[in-house]
């Protein structure tokens, strides 16, 4: 067996979590560490699976070959026995190769192939969480592995104080992430959606989300408390943990729900689930526009419609989503006022 792994995942927010099941496999067999970037680092802190967190900062401080090459140099002086491209580009497969690790997994499909030393299937039709399992050699697993983040008592502080600050007296909280990175993901309806839910409101995201946070603040009066730009991704891992559900864009704050388990209602506009990149909390609805032959446009999500006319969002309707979270968490009380 290796005596120690690398797994480089450099790539968004959400595929680090759902490497999370690759790494706890690996670690069952071999000391793990793990190439990440420096915003998807502080998530995987605490994960008694991984050795070692070696932050690749490619856009910064490590950018150019000259990062490339000292960084390569750090994983060689560990003696990597084997490295697992959970990210697969040419980079990234360079870097291992320059590292001098004997063997090295990836994709078949990915951009880095020819530096692999072991090709596996990229099955279009599975959860990206198998396809990343499957790199650790077991074939397909039974069953949809399930990520996991690990808040410790730093980020349950957070959330405490968070909470305390804006009133909250126990109630149930119902957790909305209205923003993305990609501007056709953002479903256009949290405020009026706000307006439906008789409890307390939390609103998760980062800085960037401010302003979409104030509307949903000032539709639903007194209700809301907005955790915008004031939590660590890992704290709102465990505010969303403590939300009796949570309503969300295809986007980071659906993968911490599925690492958390919490009851997901997850809006599909440009994207399907079908990717791959659907929700996985045992309790779980996905809302996408069915009707539109113009859907999926795109793996990620384009700035603006090719179309001009948004209907894969505009066209699910803050009933609708009121209803989905409404028969979630049936017969559970909370957290809509009927339609």
């Amino acid at each position: 067996m290796p005596a120690r792994s690398l797994i480089i995942q450099t790539s968004f927010l959400g595929d680090t979590v759902l490497t999370t099941p690759l790494i706890a496999r690996l670690a069952e067999r071999t000391q793990v560490d793990v190439v990440v970037t420096p915003l998807s680092a502080p998530l995987l802190a605490n994960n008694p699976a991984i050795h070692e967190l070696i932050v690749y900062d490619k856009r910064g401080a490590d950018r150019g070959v000259g990062g490339l090459v000292r960084l390569a140099g750090r994983l060689r002086r560990k003696e990597y026995a084997a490295a697992y491209h959970a990210q697969g580009s040419v980079r990234s497969a360079a870097l291992s190769l320059m590292a001098r690790i004997e063997r090295r997994v990836g994709f078949e499909t990915s951009a880095g192939r020819r530096f692999y030393t072991t090709r596996v299937p990229y099955f279009e039709n599975e959860h990206h969480a198998e396809r990343l399992l499957r790199l650790a050699g077991d074939g397909p697993p039974a069953a949809i592995p399930q990520p996991r983040l690990y808040p410790g008592a730093p980020e349950r502080e957070a959330v405490d104080a968070l909470l305390r600050e804006g009133g909250w007296g126990g109630e149930p909280l119902a957790a909305v992430a209205p923003g993305s990175v990609w501007a056709t993901k953002r479903w256009p309806f949290y405020a009026e959606l706000a307006e439906k839910i008789t409890g307390r409101v939390v609103v998760i995201g980062a800085a960037a989300d401010r302003e979409l946070a104030s509307q949903i603040a000032e539709a639903a009066s007194g209700r809301v408390i907005d955790a915008t730009g004031r939590l660590s991704l890992l704290a709102s891992a465990e505010l969303i943990a403590r939300s009796v559900a949570i309503v969300t864009n295809d986007s980071a704050p659906l993968h911490l729900a599925s690492a958390m388990g919490t009851p997901t209602v997850a809006i599909f506009g440009p994207t399907v689930p079908e990717f791959g990149f659907g929700p996985l909390a045992s309790r779980s609805k996905v809302l996408g526009n069915q009707s539109l032959a113009c859907r999926p446009c795109d793996r990620h999500g384009p700035q603006r419609c090719p179309l001009g006319h948004w209907r894969c969002m505009r066209e699910i309707t803050p009933r609708d989503v009121a209803q989905a979270v409404q028969d979630l968490l049936a017969p559970s009380p909370l957290p809509t006022s009927p339609p």
